[in-house]
């Protein structure tokens, strides 16, 4: 059987991208990256995808009319290079039917949060300024709603005394790394299922 070909979104460093790459390099993770996209064509990421002989397609939206308008761009290039699971790893646009329905159940996101706790922008900020005692990562399906799709994956991090955002931040970061390509692997296997909000791995 061929592996699954995956496409990575991202827009900034691309930490995410980068566990990802080295996984496969590593053969830790037995899938294909046969594509970045990206927002931000000066964004670290894009280096990040070069080094790992990574073809990207990047565009600016604001040269694109609609979100619907460079979105069906996208999906040619992905339907062009037969990717079977989009993950956005840090990809700060939101998508639209455009994307989402054709690849319902084919498209990941990884948060820095529990959720239902503290959806959308600045999760790690959110949980410091509510007080919570732990906080951690989610890696969940995409459905069109903010951070709402079926939940696949969670890992807890304490909120230690005494934490900023920064050290926060670095220890959530660590868990995302490892809990992502780890839920890639399980898709690439095909042991995860999803039945409605309920998703179950093995």
């Amino acid at each position: 059987m061929a592996n699954l070909r995956i496409a990575v979104f991202a827009s900034g460093q691309g930490s995410n991208f980068q566990a990802i790459a080295d996984a496969v390099r590593d053969r830790k993770l037995d899938v294909e990256i046969g594509l970045l996209v990206c927002d931000k064509p000066s964004a670290p990421v894009v280096e990040r995808a070069a080094k790992a002989g990574v073809e990207a397609f990047l565009f600016k939206p604001k040269e694109y009319a609609s979100r619907e308008d460079y979105e069906r761009v996208i999906l040619a290039e992905l339907e062009k290079r037969g990717i079977g699971l989009i993950v956005l790893a840090g990809y700060m646009r939101i998508l639209t039917p455009v994307l989402v329905e054709p690849f319902y159940g084919r498209m990941i996101n990884v948060h820095p949060s529990l959720l239902p706790a503290f959806p959308g922008v600045d999760g790690i900020g959110q949980a410091l300024e509510y007080g919570v005692k732990v906080t951690g990562v989610t890696v969940h399906y995409v459905d069109g709603g903010l951070d709402s799709g079926p939940i696949i994956a969670q890992r807890v991090v304490e909120v230690e005394h005494g934490d900023t955002r920064d050290s926060l931040s670095e220890r959530i970061h660590a868990v995302e790394q490892a809990l992502l390509p780890y839920v890639i692997g399980q898709i690439a296997r095909g042991n995860v299922s999803l039945d409605g909000r309920n998703v179950t791995i093995g």
